[in-house]
């Protein structure tokens, strides 16, 4: 394999055009007896803090070259693409690593992936259908018509966290029942778990499914029966990831 020496100077250029990196390199061909062939100058523009450091570094220049070098001649060599992988340090300090090329079984393995990502996504998409079109869902219509309100109301406290609408494709958003207290209300608490747990569907998850700090209560039984500061304190320490 060929080994090249080359020489680094920066030549004068505008600001706006950057700096120009001039690399003078005569290529020694590493067997015996072949003569010594000269390669004309190859100027390359760089800004003139990059100039700075690779004229600092000409080893790192000429292992890059080297590299890229070699992937060429394979690639030529056996008619398929090779890749490198080059790290650079803090200090300059660069070093190349050979990124092998996906096999058939790897891209078999991908798809496969592919395809299970795409079977648990629809499963989701089913399920939350399910959801939507339990019987504790109302539309904005209708909670308009529980609350004596109108439609733009119900939306409008939707999209403060005064209530929790959780968003269908098909449906457009429906409403849980039980989100109301006795006196037909929307529970206190709700702005504060949207501050704390953020998405709405993250919300709903957290009223249906039990907690160990609530003494396996669900959200919802806890809104029910007036916990409302232990409710919003395991929210906290869901929203931290403290505890799933």
């Amino acid at each position: 394999m060929a080994k090249a020496k080359k020489s680094v100077r920066k030549t004068p250029a505008s600001r706006k055009r950057g700096a120009r990196m001039l690399l003078s390199m005569s290529f020694m061909p590493g067997l015996k007896g072949l003569r010594r062939r000269s390669v004309p100058d190859i100027a390359v523009k760089a800004s003139d803090s990059a100039a700075k450091v690779m004229a600092m570094k000409p080893e790192c220049v000429s292992a890059l070259i080297r590299h890229y070098g070699e992937a060429i001649e394979k690639s030529s060599r056996e008619g398929r693409t090779f890749s490198f992988l080059v790290n650079v340090g803090p200090g300059g300090d660069a070093v190349a690593v050979p990124v092998e090329p996906t096999t058939s079984k790897e891209m078999e393995n991908d798809g496969e992936l592919d395809r299970a990502l795409a079977a648990a996504r629809d499963r989701g998409r089913i399920r939350a259908a399910e959801i939507l079109s339990g019987k504790d869902m109302r539309s904005a219509d209708e909670l308009a018509k529980l609350l004596h309100t109108t439609r733009v109301t119900i939306n409008a406290k939707r999209q403060n966290g005064q209530l929790l609408g959780l968003d269908g494709a098909k449906r457009g958003f429906r409403f849980p029942v039980w989100q109301l207290d006795r006196d037909g209300k929307p529970y206190p608490e709700l702005p504060a778990l949207r501050e704390r747990l953020g998405a709405p569907w993250t919300i709903f998850r957290f009223l249906v499914q039990p907690h160990d700090e609530l003494d396996g209560l669900t959200g919802r039984q806890a809104l029910e029966r007036g916990q409302g500061d232990a409710l919003l304190a395991a929210a906290e320490s869901v929203g931290r990831g403290d505890f799933r």
